[in-house]
């Protein structure tokens, strides 16, 4: 097994059937799901889930991220916070695609206050699917990556 295959899934308290689903589609298509919690109902902090799955990705453990609170936006920002990744929050197919294809998006946040099993599952697809496009992005992503101080 290497991290090529591997994609951690994580998310707070309000997310845990969607993030559920995702990992058992992912599961279905080849990919190791290495999903990190939480599995009970009680409140859970997204920004502890966000890095602790940003922690996977960025140190190598695993290729890919998918992380998911209500609406995306605060599990995105704490992900974002860990050198070396870049997480977009997506609501549609197409910024699934664009955010791996121009930016190198390591990491995809959904929200599950937002987007309806079936949509979730498609942009989990798309973003996948997608691969990035080199060329005159790469200095785009390096500029992002000297953000990072």
């Amino acid at each position: 097994m290497t991290a090529d295959n591997r994609i951690v899934l994580s998310s707070d308290h309000t997310a845990i059937a969607l993030r559920q689903a995702i990992a058992a589609h992912i599961a279905a298509q080849g990919w190791v799901a290495v999903d990190i919690g939480p599995t009970a109902p009680e409140s859970t902090p997204y920004p502890e889930q966000g890095a602790a799955a940003a922690r996977l990705v960025a140190s190598g453990d695993c290729r890919f991220g998918v992380i998911l609170c209500g609406t995306g936006q605060g599990i995105m920002m704490a992900a974002n916070k860990v050198k070396g990744i870049r997480c977009g929050v997506c609501a549609d197919t197409y910024s699934a695609r664009m955010i791996r294809q121009h930016n190198d998006a390591n990491m995809l946040a959904l929200g599950a206050r937002v987007v309806g099993e079936g949509l979730a599952l498609d942009i989990v697809d798309a973003f996948l699917a997608a691969s990035f496009d080199g060329g005159w992005h790469v200095a785009r992503v390096a500029m992002i990556g000297a953000l990072e101080g």
